[in-house]
């Protein structure tokens, strides 16, 4: 078993927290075989509120089951119940978003799509912020300023 947490970082512009809109926010992950080291060419999609049997593991139960591709091993992963955390750095160094228990395989990537709210810095809530493309910019009309996120990045580390 390995604890992996998903780092991010990003410029905000007059924005003073992110974080993945709902709790069953698709995350989308390039996952990896820690059996034949084979990386999965596409990325796949986790969801925290749903879960899946585990083969052989006795009724236990994880957010993602995967056979791989090429050595038709089977491995899950698990999100931990603390995850996410909202991003607040404002000096643009990565922060903790999530921890997951991953079991025979390892993710090694990750891709922001989906739909994401953030907080203004006079508190306005920005409910659809899409990072598709790395970055989003708004207009705050109370506080009369431009908002956005830009240099949006990610990494994985052990937990």
């Amino acid at each position: 078993m390995v604890r992996l947490q998903l780092s991010i970082k990003a410029e905000l512009e007059n924005v003073t927290s992110l974080v993945p809109a709902s709790e069953d926010f698709e995350y989308f992950f390039q996952v990896k075989c820690n059996s034949c080291h084979e990386t999965h060419p596409k990325y796949v999609s986790l969801n925290r509120k749903e879960e899946r049997e585990v083969a052989g593991g006795k009724g236990s139960t994880a957010n993602f089951v995967w056979r791989c591709g090429m050595c038709r091993r089977e491995s899950s992963a698990k999100f931990e119940p603390t995850s996410p955390q909202p991003y607040t750095s404002e000096n643009g160094q990565f922060a903790p978003l999530l921890v997951i228990e991953c079991r025979g395989l390892e993710f090694v990537g990750f891709d922001p799509r989906g739909v994401w709210k953030c907080v203004g810095s006079n508190g306005a809530i920005f409910p659809e912020v899409d990072l598709a493309d790395g970055e989003w910019n708004d207009y705050d009309e109370k506080a009369a300023l431009p908002v956005g996120i830009s240099e949006f990045e990610s990494q994985w580390t052990r937990a």
